[in-house]
């Protein structure tokens, strides 16, 4: 049963790989479309669904599932969220544990080959297609390679009728009889190389580390989903041909469809699309993936195994050791979830414990404890440390102790009520917004189920097996599973560090071998906190204005409330049915960027991690997590152009306690010095990391660079950060919380009387406000001056690596909306034509951007950039494509059909996102100061759907006409030494 608890928690990054986007050319279709099914769907399984056979877990009645005689098993299911919407998924039991030695890589380029051509989609028929219908590459269309599972994706807006049939054929026809011609390898082999090399560096080397260490002996130990060069290269089209025969089969093959339509039909379509689908040969068994095991002579009370040190100058130090236990198939019935769960609060108490000790100041910058059945490989405990310095021992020394303590020793009841309140907010969250759960999430749990061979579970089940064993979380079983988390068949562990000569094997390996004692120092406090013992923020003020803004026509929808206090906050109110369970809390304040003096640039980044966890009034952070216990909180922090925001997930019994939290951080912040003291050992530690490849100082510099270097932009050095002192940071932080004007929205699932009342007794009992000086609000920085050779910056990482940009300047400011929205076309047209001529150019890059920025708080500061991870070589060739789309843009414009492609995706996107509050929560923000945003929200569907090619030359004739674009190279040290840069 994939329980929520689950779900919630990643999969280490380190094992598996991300989504990847297919590339595509462009290429006119012309299919026609077949009749709709209307046959009745044979083998259904109303009474006996094969994903619950041999369990006790109530069926979820809202599916439909079913077995064709061929093996191919379904599972559909209507929804209407999004509206129109339908959501496919084609799961092929196979990923890269299933390829043979000549093969790695294999699973992952049939994913692309899969978009390049099949049955009945010409040679880069496939992407086009889709994005007329309005699926956008990457989000709605897109493919997954793991370990175990091959997994095609396709999320088609407005898919009614014959569009419906025609693309359940189509996408039935790519998996079924994709063309793996040599010319379909010799195009996309380069592509996938390319992608390759893109996450090459560090990063990967440590992953396969990871994995060489963590599943020493393991057929998982050496298959990662991207492959290896030499098999790519050498890949045939019998060879491919061969795999795609031996793992893509009717038995190997789920197939799921969530949507707006008649589950019977969808059932009908799967089986009209496979049920004719026949293999040669006799199925291949699964090859073993194998079992974690000890060395031969290891002690069974501490098995220590495989260790290793790695040395990657310039990354922070980190251990990962893991209690490895051999994957077994389990019978997934309701008892064995129920010791899942008491499983996940047994981790949650160690990891609180651990968090506790990082806050309080030590050895180690974090720490935490997971329990994963990883790849069907092995049932692990993985325990995660962050040293702070080269005494990597002492930090593995203490975190050892914490985790000794919780196995000697039984939690305390109240630790454990503390947890089980923060799973029944989750478990009866999802239960309210049930009727909500996107058709893309629930097609999706579908498919994660089957690859760990599990059932699913309506959200009623989940929360009722969950308080039905209240009784069950005593502190001896939640001790008992404690200790089972920790025992195992081998223990393997790695560190890496910088430093060369730091530690080695052996060393490491006594450290894991030593006794440590417990330590129960650390045992978080579990005493309750009441937000009715908190201080009031002031007198309760009443609103002096309150009236609807005209945003929409009421006759059919609440419209949106405006409300003024005397104080000067104002407030947007607007409450939703359609989204039960759900509410978000906006506060926008104070000048953002514009009010830092250049000298504090240090402090913007601190700010964005230490601010909140300094505290607030008498309550440290610890302190706020108790107050929040059994409450749906957040928190979350970012800093804009022209504003701080705060920003909470709640729901509506407790929007009052949200909005007390952030008035309370206005009104009276705390200023505990460890926070600070954290972020600065955070930022120190991740510095190096950025020159290690192009994109780390992409992400370190390219915003410093367009901004004119202007400091506050700047990510912060060693020596920048010398500089900054607790005491700084409260001198600094203390004015921006104090200054500017506050505007506090709430939209989503609240009472609206409730709230104005709640709102009276925060944000309108603050005192008034101090402005921000007028001269701050000026302090906006310029753009760098256009450059025909570009500024050169270098990276340590491979040879082969190198990343290039281009940007022009555009505007800012919210008067100009309707045109942001519209150079957001023309950026999508630009990206358009550099993937197509940067990816198909024997892969020169896998993954170039066009994109548009256009902040509306700030007069300046847009920008369209067109970025591109490529080989060296290839850097003057991409500036060279750039600059002649660009100048062909503003000379000719845009063809009909490109328009089509770019904005089909975008008007169902818009149809979808706004059934939702926060979409207009995010168009509406600010708006209580700044009217523009309220004017223009009318042509938004207009700005976006309605440009014309004629427009969009005039949009591109102005900004690239009269400006040849800033240029930047981030290339290897060596080749840029070798250029004499």
């Amino acid at each position: 049963m994939t329980f929520s608890s689950r779900a919630l928690r990643a999969l280490s990054a380190l094992l598996l790989l991300a989504p990847i986007p297919l590339a595509a050319q462009q290429a006119p279709i012309a299919v026609a479309p077949v009749a709709s099914a209307s046959a009745q769907p044979r083998y259904a399984q109303p009474d006996d669904p094969w994903i619950y056979r041999g369990t006790d877990i109530p069926v979820d009645k809202e599916w439909l599932f079913g077995e064709l005689p061929n093996g191919v098993r379904y599972a559909v299911r209507r929804n209407g969220v999004p509206p129109g919407q339908v959501s496919m998924r084609i799961r092929i039991d196979a990923g890269s544990l299933h390829e043979n030695a000549s093969e790695q890589g294999f699973a992952h380029l049939i994913e692309h080959l899969v978009f390049r051509e099949s049955k009945y989609l010409k040679n880069a028929e496939a992407i086009p297609h889709f994005q007329r219908l309005g699926a956008s590459l990457g989000n709605d269309t897109n493919a997954i390679t793991s370990p175990t599972q091959t997994v095609y994706q396709l999320d088609l807006p407005n898919a009614q009728g014959p569009v419906l049939d025609e693309s359940v054929r189509l996408f039935a026809g790519m998996i079924r009889e994709p063309k793996l011609s040599a010319a379909n390898l010799a195009a996309e082999v380069p592509i996938v190389l390319a992608e390759r090399r893109e996450r090459n560096g560090p990063e990967r080397r440590i992953a396969e580390a990871t994995r060489e260490v963590l599943f020493a002996g393991q057929r998982l130990s050496e298959r990662n989903p991207i492959g290896q060069v030499e098999t790519l290269q050498a890949a045939t089209s019998q060879a491919v041909q061969a795999f795609h025969q031996r793992w893509y089969r009717p038995d190997k093959t789920v197939v799921v469809i969530v949507g707006d339509a008649d589950p019977m039909r969808l059932a009908a379509l799967v089986e009209e699309n496979f049920g004719d689908w026949q293999a040669p040969g006799e199925p291949t068994p699964d090859p073993d993936f194998g079992v974690p095991a000890a060395p031969a002579g290891a002690d069974p009370a501490n098995p220590v195994g495989e260790t290793r040190v790695l040395v990657e100058p310039g990354q922070p130090r980190s251990l990962t050791y893991a209690v490895m236990r051999p994957w077994h198939q389990v019978t997934d019935n309701i008892e064995y979830n129920r010791g899942l769960l008491i499983d996940s609060i047994a981790e949650a108490i160690v990891n609180r414990r651990l968090e506790t000790a990082a806050r309080a100041g030590g050895s180690y910058l974090y720490a935490g404890v997971e329990n994963e059945k990883t790849s069907r490989s092995a049932d692990a405990t993985y325990v995660s440390v962050a040293p702070l310095t080269s005494d990597w021992q002492a930090a593995l020394t203490d975190v050892r102790a914490v985790i000794a303590d919780a196995i000697a020793m039984p939690p305390s009841q109240a630790e454990i009520d503390r947890e089980l309140s923060e799973y029944d907010v989750i478990f009866a969250n999802m239960v309210e917004q049930r009727r909500i759960q996107a058709g893309s999430k629930l097609a999706d749990d579908i498919v994660n189920a089957v690859d760990i061979r599990e059932a699913v579970a309506a959200p009623e089940t989940i929360l009722e097996v969950f308080r039905s064993m209240r009784d069950r979380f005593t502190p001896e079983a939640v001790h008992e599973h404690t200790r089972d988390l920790f025992e195992g068949v081998v223990v393997r562990s790695l560190y890496l560090t910088p430093e060369t000569g730091e530690a080695d094997a052996a060393g490491l390996r006594n450290a894991m071998l030593a006794k440590v004692d417990g330590n129960g120092n650390e045992r978080a406090s579990a005493e309750a906190i009441s937000f009715a013992d908190l201080p009031p923020i002031g007198e309760p003020v009443a609103p002096s204005v309150r009236g609807p803004l005209g945003v929409f026509d009421s006759t059919y929808i609440d419209d949106v409330e405006g409300l003024a206090f005397p104080n000067g906050v104002r407030v947007l109110l607007w409450p939703t049915a359609n989204e039960p369970g759900r509410a978000t809390v906006r506060v926008r304040f104070g000048g953002g960027l514009q009010a830092f003096k250049p000298e504090e640039g240090a402090y913007v980044q601190l700010g964005q991690l230490a601010l909140v966890g300094s505290g607030q009034g008498s309550l440290g952070q610890n302190e706020l997590e108790l107050l929040a216990a059994g409450r749906k909180f957040s928190f979350d922090f970012r800093i804009e152009e022209g504003s701080f925001v705060f920003e909470g997930l709640t729901r509506a019994e407790d929007v009052a306690d949200q909005l007390y939290l952030f008035a309370s951080k206005l009104a009276s912040p705390r200023w505990d010095a460890a926070p600070v003291e954290r972020a600065k050992a955070s930022m120190l530690l991740s510095y190096g990391t950025y020159g290690g490849n192009p994109n780390g100082v992409i992400n370190r510099d390219l915003e410093w660079l367009l901004n004119d270097r202007d400091p506050r932009y700047a990510t912060p050095d060693a020596a920048m950060l010398q500089t900054t002192t607790p005491e700084g940071f409260k001198e600094v932080w203390s004015r921006m919380l104090a200054q500017g004007p506050i505007e506090v929205d709430v939209f989503g699932d609240f009472k609206r009387d409730e709230v104005v009342e709640a709102l009276s007794r925060t944000f309108g009992a603050l005192p008034p406000r101090e402005a921000v000086a007028p001269e701050m609000l000026a302090n906006t920085p310029g753009f760098p001056a256009a450059n025909k050779d570009p500024v050169i910056l270098t990276h340590r990482g491979e040879p082969d690596q190198a990343a290039a940009v281009i940007a022009w300047p555009t505007g800012g400011g919210s008067a100009g909306l309707p045109e942001s929205r519209k150079l957001e076309v023309l950026a999508e047209l630009f990206s358009n034509r550099l993937m197509d001529e940067m990816r198909e150019r024997a892969g020169a890059s896998y993954s170039p951007y066009v994109g548009s920025s256009w902040p509306l708080d700030v007069p300046s500061g847009g920008r369209i950039l067109a970025l591109a991870q490529l080989p060296p070589e290839q850097v003057q060739a991409f500036f060279n494509a750039a600059d002649e789309i660009a100048k062909d843009l503003a000379a000719n414009g845009p063809t009909a059909d490109e328009i089509a492609r770019v904005k089909e995706p975008k008007l169902q996107l818009l149809n979808r996102i706004q059934t939702g509050h926060t979409f207009w929560l995010s168009q509406l923000s600010g708006s209580a100061f700044d009217p523009n945003r309220r004017q223009y929200l009318g042509s938004l569907m207009r700005d976006y759907t309605e440009v014309t090619p004629e427009e969009l030359r005039a949009l591109a004739a102005r900004y690239f006409g009269n400006y040849s674009g800033w240029r930047l190279a981030v290339l290897p040290e060596k080749e840029a030494s070798a250029a004499g840069r």
